[in-house]
Parts: structure tokens; sequence; C-alpha cells
């Protein structure tokens, strides 16, 4: 199960955590925790600095190996509070065995806390072994009701990410600049940012810093890549996971054909109208339009296209005459509103 790619921090002041209860008939937990505490009630962070706060865990691992020295451990940190922040997720560093052995035993490490996990930070599992961005764990944390203390954080990075051109057919050439500016002052930190730049799989795998990157002094980077449906994304990285970003899908033009299976009914009949929505998402809204007046176009009737990207639309002629109409596809996904040919339907 792959990690979630924004993360968040915690830290806590000098206090116990003990383990919340297994319900009844749950799985025994990997950890028994005696334990969590951390040395800071409070961090301030300025924009891409962090501040190292210490966990220290006491406890034991099931079924653990008195002989075991060295057994690892990491932490799950979640953030809240009540203004938004970059990331809601953050993964300790490596908590090393101190003292003692797997049936009864001292860890510790630290988390780095960036100015972007503004808020409050608590720890909320424990892990054994060591942090995986590009895989996860199928084996739950053994949930803890951990210390969380306030982060302060100040000068923010902002993200901004802009494609040209903006709308792009699939397979075709786009740049995209992103740029890290300061949310305080709006403007650039004024020095070269070490990122990552890259795409789908890659916004999680490298979450370490591998294939990281320079901006410009103004904070921007210059991406060329091909229109496609992949995540693409900007990330500053961090010790274990990133300590900010952003993400986004290029946009594609919606393409939708409409043919009605007949050309004139007598008024009040329903006639069919198939079509279909092409390099677009399953599943998403079509809409029947009927000419009113000289512009304007109103919705009549809509459905969902199905596993074939296929609709069947229904028109009713309400009078005699030619009836201009025309299937709407509005933006779903990243693909953005397109329409069919206009077509008439002769009501008799």
């Amino acid at each position: 199960m792959k990690r979630q790619l924004v993360a968040t921090l915690l830290a806590v002041p000098l206090a116990g955590a003990v383990l919340t209860a297994a319900p009844a008939n749950a799985e025994p937990p990997d950890i028994t925790v005696d334990s969590v505490l951390i040395n800071r009630p409070s961090v301030a962070v300025a924009g891409l600095n962090t501040v190292p706060v210490t966990i220290t865990v006491k406890g034991s691992i099931t079924d653990g190996d008195p002989s075991r020295t060295d057994t690892p451990l990491y932490a799950d940190l979640k953030r809240s509070g009540s203004v938004p922040a970059n990331i809601d997720y953050l993964w300790s560093d490596s908590l090393k065995m101190v003292s003692g052995n797997e049936t009864n035993a001292v860890w510790q490490g630290k988390v780095n806390v960036p100015s972007t996990a503004n808020g409050s930070l608590k720890i909320t599992g424990l892990n054994i072994g060591t942090f995986d961005p590009a895989s996860g764990s199928n084996i739950p944390p053994t949930p803890v009701n951990g210390p969380a203390i306030q982060v302060t954080g100040v000068h923010q990075p902002k993200f901004t990410a802009a494609p040209t051109p903006s709308i792009a057919k699939p397979g075709t050439a786009v740049t995209i600049r992103w740029q890290v500016t300061d949310s305080d002052t709006k403007k650039p930190y004024g020095t070269r940012l070490r990122v990552i730049v890259a795409d789908d799989n890659g916004c999680v795998e490298r979450v370490g810093g591998a294939g990281s990157v320079l901006t410009d002094t103004n904070g921007v980077i210059l991406n060329k890549t091909v229109s496609d449906d992949a995540i693409h994304c900007l990330l500053i990285p961090g010790s274990q996971a990133p300590i900010g970003g952003t993400s986004i899908l290029l946009r594609h033009p919606g393409v939708v054909t409409a043919v009605p299976s007949r050309t004139s009914a007598p008024v009040g009949t329903i006639v069919p109208v198939n079509g279909v929505v092409k390099v677009a998402p399953l599943y998403c809204p079509v809409n029947l339009q009927r000419l009113y007046g000289a512009t304007a176009w109103r919705t009549v009737s809509t459905v969902k296209t199905d596993s074939r990207k296929r609709y069947t639309l229904k028109a009713q002629p309400a009078y005699k005459g030619r009836i201009p109409y025309r299937v709407q596809f509005p933006t779903c996904s990243n693909y953005v509103t397109a329409v069919s040919p206009t077509f008439w339907i002769i009501g008799t």
C-alpha cells in the first residue's frame, strides 16, 4: 500500500502516552508501549528549515527476541488545526534501540518538524522496521495515543504550477513552470532551492531526495514533459517524506460524438441519440442540449457514459419543424468541456 504523498509532523512535551486498548477479538499489537516521550512541547519553524524533536519510546515487541538489540522503529505523526497546512502526515526518522532488547527496550530518534506542519501534531502510531516510502507496509501500525505539540510555522512555502499550453491533447509537448515562494512576503526566497520534480509513482518513491534538482533564485524550475494522465509533482524533500509540495493533472480537451437514431419523428416521440466520449475517464456525465431562441442552449436530459465510454440520450421533438440539438461533455476530471457538432431532428 503506497504511503500518502503529503505528510505531517509532530512534537510533544515530556509526557507519557499509552496504547489505545485493542477491541475484543482484534489481532494483538506488534508493539507493547509503556510510554512515548518527546523533549519539546512546542516549536517555531521558519521557511524551509526544520526543527528536530526527540522521541523516546519504552516498550517491547510482541513475541520479541531477547538476542535482538538493534531492531528500529519509526513513528507515524498526524497534523490537525483550524488553518489548512501543506502537509497532514509525517514519519519520524528511525528510532534506534538505545538500551535493552526486543522484550524490554528504549528506542530514541527524532522527527524533523517543518513550517508546513503549522498546527497541532500528534504521534498516532508506531511501526517496526525502517520507513519505506516506495511500498509502505501491509502491516498497520500499532496505534498510540501519543503526546502532541503546537507547531508555529512562518514564511511557509507556497507552491504553484502553470502548464503551457494550459490545455493540451494527450501525447503533445507541455512545459510546466513550477515556482516556490514565501507565503508571507509573496516573494521568492532569493536562493536556489533543492526540489524533486517527478511523475506518477516518482511522486511517492523519491521522497527522500533522490533525483532532486535546483530551482533558479526565483524559485522557478521548468519541466518539459508530455501531456498525459499521470500525476506531475514538485516536492521539497525531507529526511523521510516531503516537507511540502504540490501536484497537478494536465488538462486535456474533451471530445464527444453524437448521432440521432432518426432525423425526423412525430412530435413527442422519443429519439435515441447515441455517441461516445473519447479519451476521457469512464462514467462521465453527458448532457443533451436543445437550442432555445438564437443562442440559448439548455440541457434537456443527462446520463453517464458506460464502461466503453458510450452513452444513449433521449431527444423528444417538442414542436413541428427543424430542431437543433447537441451533446455537451462537461468538464470531468482533467478533461475539459466539449460539445458535439450540432444536429437537427425534424418534428413532424
